[in-house]
């Protein structure tokens, strides 16, 4: 199970470190909304998806509240069908969905994980909360 604070589930962005600390900024600057993960990690992890609505504690490499996010959007689909308009909600200054998948296959690569265009995707979106 993942972390809870004050019975809310944790997020963790990207990897510690810089990394991380740059996602997190952009998710308080209102310009991360969306964050793509692998459906596997959920079933291997055993954690159900997000659902609309649901709010989640964006945390840093400690483990303490960044901020607070709620969920405004899931869709689950193939790493090779991702939409552009997905990619560019990350915020993360892709300048296509090419590149935004050459981004993340490198990313899970790092991490030892191989993605195909047909490996299993879970875009989740989300606002800043009140």
């Amino acid at each position: 199970m993942w972390p809870r604070i004050d019975g809310l589930r944790v997020m963790e962005l990207g990897t510690p470190g810089g990394f991380r600390d740059e996602l997190n900024a952009l998710v308080v600057a209102g310009k991360k909304r969306g964050t793509a993960g692998l459906l596997d990690e959920y079933r291997t992890e055993g954690e159900e998806i997000e659902h609309v609505g649901e709010r989640l504690v964006v945390v840093d490499d400690v483990g303490e509240r960044v901020v607070d996010i709620v969920v405004t959007g899931v869709e689950i689909c193939r790493f090779g069908e991702v939409s552009w308009g997905f990619a560019d909600s990350e915020g993360e200054g892709f300048r296509s969905v090419e590149e935004w998948r050459e981004g993340h296959a490198r990313y899970w690569g790092a991490q030892g994980i191989e993605v195909d265009p047909d490996t299993r995707i879970m875009c989740l979106s989300f606002r800043v909360a009140d």
